[in-house]
């Protein structure tokens, strides 16, 4: 036994009895709730922000880069980082620093104080995020009740977005921009507190940091995600978009160099061999990447088309939350059944057809006619694609390297995320365009002179011109969007196999529950003894 273990033992008990593992589950959700929802909270507030702290329409942009750059780059070494000085106190560490990022954030006085403060909220949330996916493989048994608790995860991490966009406009609307970061005070303070009571510590593997690993793959990341962005708003053939993409790959060439070498590396390449585990990988890339497209262009499209409130934005997303709750649950139930696969299938063409539905979107639609339906197609798809994609992506895992696989996965979500919003904006960008072209020669026969004059001065047409411009560039971004979840949909169906012994983990008939995992039948049971990890069952 670890120093690390014997420590652990008197609160073993709690987690094991009553509703001590439901509130470890709640633990781990809260904090994966706060990481994910702080992506989107920050959208709504963004023009408070930018009349408080002098901020150009340009940079602007970076209050929302800042957090996912850090947090998409580093979640590999937050992974590596609970594998070997122990989840439990990683995933502490991570929460304390989210809180104390979030409190300088919401104290800023200048923009670049909140810039910065936004850099370090991500890399909290870089260590907290893949440790907490960990320790719900070392605090669960494999079969049903894994299956339930990674299913309340996937819900979180799903419907933390349209959460964030409700908790951002509630805040702003009836309190003030700071307090999308000042709410994140008092809740990480109680995950802090409570997880050392009711979650136990992970045994830690020996080994050391790639630290030449961590910071070749987070400046190749960093870069990628720097040149889509830089594309979207100086055009593909800009000097420093073209230098961003050729570091990016120099970098990445060097890192993939520096694991195949490495002994102990922060993303063992091998679990790219396993189809499944490579396939889920890519279909998360993806479907981040249409999650992210989506709430960023409707909460646009309602706030300046239909022209919604903060808050009633915010609410017009809450059907997404239920729907993607909902739909994760039935399938977390099923899967011992019918396996992944199904789910993955049906799941990103649901993704698929939400999107295509909302192609249809122009200036004379309406929330309930053109917006609700796809909304609910959507997440219903997304919902059951979380639950099955991370089951896939931990599955089989070696123990020491459970980190590492859920800290993969997370870094295709953050990472897909940005490079999918930076492809989608550039659409966008091109046929708003487009659609300006046509609609200032009609503007300039129908405007009066005053709206004329305003015109020349800020270079933006008024509604109804510039709604018909802003609706033509979404409708057809959301085609690409639509075709990237295509993609998603073409590797559930010929990439990903399930096998009998995936169906039998499933069901929990697998290995023997390792003695990581605090909800066995005794604290001394002998599979404790074996000091195995459930990340890793045996096969």
């Amino acid at each position: 036994m670890t120093g690390s273990r014997a420590k652990s033992a008197p609160t073993a008990d709690s987690p094991e009895r009553g509703h001590g593992k439901g509130i470890a589950l709640l633990i781990i959700a809260s904090c994966q709730l706060m990481v994910v929802l702080d992506i989107t909270i920050v959208n709504i507030a963004l023009p408070h922000i930018q009349s408080s702290l002098g901020f150009s329409t340009e940079s602007l942009s970076w209050v929302i880069n800042a957090y996912t750059l850090t947090f998409g780059g580093l979640l590999l070494l937050g992974g590596r980082l609970g594998d070997i000085l122990g989840r439990r106190r990683v995933f502490v560490f991570g929460v304390l620093l989210f809180v104390l990022a979030s409190l300088l954030g919401g104290l800023s006085q200048e923009s670049w104080q909140l810039l910065a403060s936004r850099s370090l909220q991500g890399v909290g949330g870089a260590i907290a995020s893949p440790t907490a996916l960990s320790l719900i493989t070392t605090t669960f048994r494999e079969g049903p009740e894994r299956n339930r608790a990674f299913g309340v995860f996937a819900a979180v991490s799903a419907g933390g977005s349209a959460i964030g966009l409700l908790a951002g406009g509630v805040l702003v609307e009836w309190l003030d921009w700071r307090w999308v970061f000042f709410v994140n005070v008092p809740i990480g303070l109680l995950i802090a507190f409570a997880t050392p009571r009711f979650i136990r510590e992970s045994e830690r593997h020996p080994g050391h940091f790639d630290l030449l690993g961590a910071l070749t793959s987070t400046v190749g990341m960093v870069l990628l995600v720097y040149g889509f962005i830089r594309a979207s708003e100086k055009g593909w053939t800009n000097a420093l978009t073209l230098g961003a993409f050729a570091g990016a790959v120099v970098f990445m060439a060097v890192f993939v160099t520096v694991e195949r070498r490495s002994r102990q590396p922060i993303t063992p390449l091998h679990m790219f061999r396993d189809r499944n585990r490579a396939g889920s990988y890519g279909m998360m890339l993806s479907l981040a990447a249409a999650m992210f497209g989506m709430f960023f262009f409707l909460t646009l499209f309602v706030q300046d088309v239909l022209g919604f409130s903060p808050l009633r934005a915010g609410l017009a997303f809450l059907p997404v939350s239920a729907i993607i709750a909902v739909s994760a649950g039935f399938a977390s139930q099923l899967l011992p059944r019918w396996g992944p696969k199904p789910f993955m299938v049906t799941g990103a063409v649901l993704a698929a057809c939400g999107l295509a539905w909302l192609t249809r979107t122009d200036v004379d639609s309406t929330y309930l006619g053109s917006i609700l339906g796809p909304l609910l197609v959507f997440g219903s798809g997304m919902g059951m694609q979380f639950v099955s994609l991370t089951l896939m992506a931990v599955s089989g895992v070696e123990p020491r390297e459970a980190g590492a696989a859920s800290g993969i996965l997370n870094a295709t979500q953050q990472v897909g995320g940005s490079l999918g919003l930076s492809i989608l904006v550039t659409v966008f960008g091109t046929a708003s365009r487009n659609e300006a072209t046509d609609q200032i020669p009609r503007f300039l026969a129908q405007a009066t002179p005053a709206q004329q004059q305003q015109f020349r001065r800020t270079g933006q047409l008024p509604a109804p011109w510039g709604d018909q411009v802003l609706a033509s560039g979404v409708s057809t971004a959301f085609v690409v969007a639509a075709a990237i979840s295509v993609v998603a949909a073409l590797i559930a169906l010929f990439v990903i196999q399930v096998r009998a012994s995936d169906l039998e983990r499933l069901r929990g008939g697998g290995a023997p529950v390792p003695g990581g995992a605090p909800g066995g039948d005794s604290a001394g049971s002998g599979s404790e003894q074996g000091g195995r990890d459930p990340g890793g069952p045996s096969g």
